[in-house]
């Protein structure tokens, strides 16, 4: 709709970046012209330009009327046009808002370390990052999408040693048990299991201890895998191991020394990431000689730069703020361009249940599974509340209100919208193709404003995409469900002498609302 309406004023007006705005006052249309910057290139008062605009805009079907007002030139689209566009909607269905575009994007996100199942702070940057790969690759972006399995350390020792040890006492062989070990029912399975695979005397002494981590390390893999499915997340093209990479430190860290980003202080092999705006030096090769954690992140950037994407994004938990400095430095000195990274933050989330705290799972042992969410209140509800706020703010619901049947359960609200209108059609036996053939005119004020709203939907996924914001979409669904839902108690439909027009009207708000919740990775209900 925009794009057309810019195609129109191109033949006036030479700029390839007209600016649509939405008018102060509703009453004043649908989009407003500012002038200024044209009628200061052509010498002339800002009223007088808008003015002459105006008469050259004014013999276009498209436009109902065009007037000059304060400096902008305000438009309303015609009836005509706005059935054209209903049109597009009920032929395009959950493809409308499709384009094309150049770029392309490498977008890391989850990448959960393999020693425990997804809790629910992994699940809210699984769900943020697959609504962002859903929006972009909907406008045509060509993304990949990428796991980094953190397969190597200290943290899969620890595994490898927390299932040795389970494994012991299962089998009443003495166990002493460290400060620090990973704990849960799920450790515990996995124990059973390795003893099932390797027999009993593998558990005798600690020499498969590194062996019995990598195995350990795929059971979890899986159970990953098995939650990440189970969020309606979008399988991963990539996945990454950390470990495999480890094998390029040597070209990588001979790289950085040729770009004079290392030297040795105290043993150790430091980063100079301060150069970059990093609040201290950072230590990449310890005394012994080991690679620090920073080191694994620094060989993986040098591997995804080299592959020569226009645009890279991680998304990471926010503990992980300070981290961005330092990994931002270590790609200026690879000799990259650190500004083609955008590092996007998803906050924790507070759960309750009833007004309490959400129970701690047993099978975690200290931690909210995502899973154990997603068995209480479905895929659909987790995926929709949150994406409700922007994922760097912090997160607080109680799980029983998804089960409340009103407008303050906005995922019941927005099936409802949807539900509602297909009920309308079901009982007149159509369908929303059948009113393809129906034409909009002499449209009344209320049928127009929520059809101008239902096909805003292209826009709002535009900005979504473009800040990273992929609650603009949710809201803007919860907003027109509320539209929709005032315009059906204000007015009747069926059986009206304008039904046939907001039938119309209806299917196009309940293509658009079901195209919307598809972006989000949410199944419509069409009953409740």
């Amino acid at each position: 709709m925009k794009t057309k309406v810019k195609e129109i004023i191109k033949k006036h007006i030479d700029d390839n970046d007209i600016i649509l705005q939405k008018p102060k006052k509703e009453e004043f249309g649908h989009f407003a012209i500012p002038v200024f910057k044209y009628a200061k290139q052509a010498q002339k008062n800002p009223m007088e330009y808008a003015k002459e605009l105006c008469e050259k805009l004014d013999c276009y079907e498209e436009f109902e009327s065009v007037e000059p007002i304060s400096g902008f030139v305000n438009i309303k689209l015609s009836d005509k046009m706005l059935n054209n566009m209903a049109n597009i909607v009920l032929d395009k269905k959950s493809d409308f808002g499709k384009s094309q575009k150049d770029e392309t994007i490498l977008l890391e996100y989850i990448s959960a370390n393999p020693t425990g199942p997804m809790h629910i702070g992994h699940a809210r940057g699984a769900i943020y990052g697959d609504a962002l790969l859903r929006i972009g690759r909907h406008l045509g972006y060509k993304i990949t999408s990428e796991y980094y399995v953190n397969d190597a350390g200290n943290q899969i020792r620890l595994l490898g040693l927390s299932v040795y040890l389970a494994a012991r006492e299962i089998l009443c062989l003495d166990v002493e048990w460290p400060e620090e070990f990973y704990r849960g029912e799920y450790i515990k399975d996995i124990a059973a299991k390795a003893i099932d695979a390797f027999g009993k005397s593998y558990f005798e002494d600690e020499s498969h201890i590194d062996e019995l981590a990598m195995w350990a390390k795929d059971r979890m893999l899986e159970v990953i895998k098995q939650d990440i499915q189970n969020l309606k997340v979008t399988p991963f093209d990539n996945w990454v191991s950390e470990k495999e990479l480890y094998s390029k430190w040597n070209e990588v860290l001979e790289k950085l020394k040729q770009n004079n980003a290392i030297y040795e202080k105290d043993g150790k092999l430091w980063l100079r990431s301060t150069e970059y705006k990093d609040e201290k030096d950072r230590v990449v090769v310890r005394e012994d000689g080991r690679p620090t954690y920073l080191a694994g992140d620094i060989i993986y950037h040098n591997d995804k730069f080299k592959r020569g994407y226009d645009r890279y994004i991680n998304i990471w938990g926010a503990d992980h703020h300070g981290y961005i400095a330092r990994v931002k430095a270590a790609i200026e000195f690879l000799g990259y361009d650190s500004k083609k990274l955008e590092v996007l933050l998803a906050q924790m989330v507070k759960l309750l249940k009833g007004g309490e705290p959400y129970k701690m799972s047993k099978r975690a042992g200290n931690f909210i599974l995502a899973s154990d969410v997603v068995e209480d209140i479905g895929a659909d509800a987790l995926r929709f509340i949150f994406l409700t706020k922007k994922a760097d703010t912090p997160l607080e619901f109680d799980v029983d209100d998804l089960n409340k049947t009103d407008s303050s359960n906005p995922v019941f609200y927005v099936n409802y919208a949807y539900a509602r209108i297909n009920s309308i059609f079901n009982n007149l036996n159509k369908t929303f193709d059948d009113t393809k053939n129906i034409k909009l005119d002499n449209l009344q004020k209320a049928e127009k404003e929520l059809l101008f709203y239902a096909l805003q939907l292209p826009y709002e996924i535009e900005d979504a995409f473009k800040h990273r914001e992929p609650h603009r979409v949710t809201n803007y669904l919860i907003s027109l469900a509320s539209k929709l839902h005032s315009f059906y108690n204000s007015n009747k439909v069926a059986g009206d002498e304008r039904e046939a027009v907001r039938l119309k009207i209806l299917a196009v708000v309940a293509t658009v609302i079901k195209a919307g919740l598809d972006l989000l990775g949410i199944e419509v209900k069409g009953k409740m």
